[in-house]
């Protein structure tokens, strides 16, 4: 997770009092919702998206737990330089990823067929997980942070990743392709 996802992620309020009370202790979705103030819904889907992100986990017996490694890691990584473009240790991929991709933004796609398998294969492995499944909301918006100031919008790029095989849809919900994870 990239600094500014984790930015964006508790920009919604009912995230962060969700987070909040798990980090104060709350250890189930009812007791974040009585220490938070929220709806029963509104906590549902707050805790939803923390566990997506990562920030949340529910641990063996079920508890909510703050995954506070996710934020060591995250601080050493803001004490590194950043690193500008994508590195792969493929001197041909990342010349490719270099000129598409930056800052994690998709800037175009390449026009050239085996170029832009390249950049897609690299948008699906850094986007999704293997073995999780996503409804189509969490795709739209996992992409759109790839689009953000980009000449392709998500939906485009969605349809590509699935035409690509990339990612595999049932039934309105989307998997990473075991090929793509491989």
């Amino acid at each position: 997770m990239a600094t500014d996802q984790l930015f964006r992620l508790f920009a919604e309020q009912n995230r962060v009092r969700a987070f909040a009370a798990v980090a104060l202790g709350a250890e189930t979705t009812e007791q974040v919702a009585e220490v938070a103030g929220l709806t029963p819904k509104g906590t549902a889907l707050a805790l939803l998206k923390l566990r997506e992100q990562g920030v949340v986990k529910t641990m063996d017996d079920g508890e909510l737990r703050v995954d506070y490694d996710l934020f060591k890691k995250l601080a050493r990584q803001g004490e590194e330089p950043a690193e500008e473009s994508p590195a792969t240790g493929d001197e041909h991929t990342d010349m490719i990823l270099r000129t598409f991709v930056r800052g994690g933004r998709l800037i175009r796609l390449p026009a050239q067929w085996t170029r832009k398998q390249v950049v897609l294969q690299h948008i699906a492995e850094q986007t999704f997980a293997p073995g999780v499944e996503y409804p189509e909301r969490i795709v739209n918006e996992k992409l759109r942070a790839w689009c953000d100031e980009g000449e392709i919008d998500h939906v485009t790029l969605r349809r590509y990743l699935v035409d690509l095989q990339h990612l595999r849809r049932s039934e309105g919900i989307y998997r990473l392709s075991s090929t793509t994870a491989a």
